[in-house]
């Protein structure tokens, strides 16, 4: 098992629609990987230039690619991972607001 650190830029129409889609407990449902995938983008940060970013736990070669043909490649573009220990993403990325939590249209 590996762990990386996800950067992506969100597609703002679809942003609702994955909140919801969240929300309903769908994409924690989605084997194998449902309950990282969705613990990875509820828990997910922005950086200073309106990229999301967050630690995802993974399994496929290459990195994310049931997670982007079930979700991510539907919501984000230029996704980007690097390699991190467990952990390290998120301690990295911990004082950065999430983006769930803004109230300045960014998403």
């Amino acid at each position: 098992m590996a762990y990386y650190l996800v950067t992506a830029k969100p597609i703002r129409s679809k942003m609702s629609d994955l909140r919801n889609w969240l929300d309903s407990g769908e994409i924690q449902k989605m084997r194998p990987f449902g309950n990282a995938l969705h613990s990875g983008l509820d828990n997910a940060r922005w950086l200073s230039d309106g990229i999301a970013v967050w630690e995802e736990e993974d399994y496929c070669v290459p990195p994310l690619a049931q997670e982007r043909a079930a979700v991510l490649d539907a919501h984000f573009t230029n996704l980007e991972v690097k390699h991190v220990d467990k952990g390290n993403g998120w301690k990295q990325i911990e004082s950065l607001k999430k983006i769930w939590e803004t109230n300045d249209n960014t998403i």
